[in-house]
């Protein structure tokens, strides 16, 4: 099993709050530098995305001109490949309780019966649309194309998820945060 990336932070920088700060220095340098910064050996990078796990990398939308505001950052639970890309949750889309709420209904779709950093979830388009309690991830279902990708991806073990989720990482353009947040609780009585 991979080192709980916070818990080696926390005995690191002496408590949470300094571990969690450490923890967003890091991501950021590693998006500053579109992710050819070294991280540390407890967080693994990798050059493909699996359905079921989750990763953070830097994205470029082809579309950007179109769109209202973009993550340049995504945080994505992807749950289907594609020839040019994948298909998955940006959980950056939704406010903290409700990126909370989503991770513990997801937790109960573990594929591995004992849970390790490696644990994936059995994710699709018909678990999220046609459950009541993934409620809100469907708007935030991106397609993600591969030659748009300008980083690895940075793979987030599964006993870090909701830790990962709850860090202030997205990087929003043409847009605050607050408007993807406030047009997803509207739609969906978030």
């Amino acid at each position: 099993m991979a080192e709980n990336v916070f818990k080696t932070v926390t005995i690191r920088e002496g408590d949470d709050i300094k571990a969690q700060q450490w923890y967003k220095n890091e991501v950021n340098r590693f998006s500053r530098n579109g992710g050819s910064t070294q991280l540390p050996t407890s967080i693994k990078t990798v050059n493909r995305v699996q359905p079921g796990q989750m990763y953070l990398f830097i994205y470029d939308p082809k579309y950007k001109d179109k769109l209202p505001y973009y993550d340049a950052a995504p945080l994505v639970l992807p749950f289907r490949m594609l020839p040019d890309g994948f298909l998955g949750i940006n959980i950056h889309y939704l406010p903290h309780i409700a990126r909370f709420n989503l991770l513990g209904e997801l937790s109960k779709l573990v594929i591995n019966t004992s849970i390790t950093d490696d644990t994936r979830i059995r994710l699709s388009w018909q678990i999220l649309n046609s459950s009541s309690r993934f409620l809100g991830a469907t708007s935030c279902v991106k397609h993600y194309l591969s030659a748009h990708v300008r980083s690895s991806f940075l793979r987030i073990g599964f006993n870090d998820w909701k830790t990962a989720a709850m860090l202030p990482v997205e990087k929003f353009k043409k847009g605050r945060k607050q408007t993807a947040w406030k047009d997803n609780s509207k739609k969906y009585g978030l």
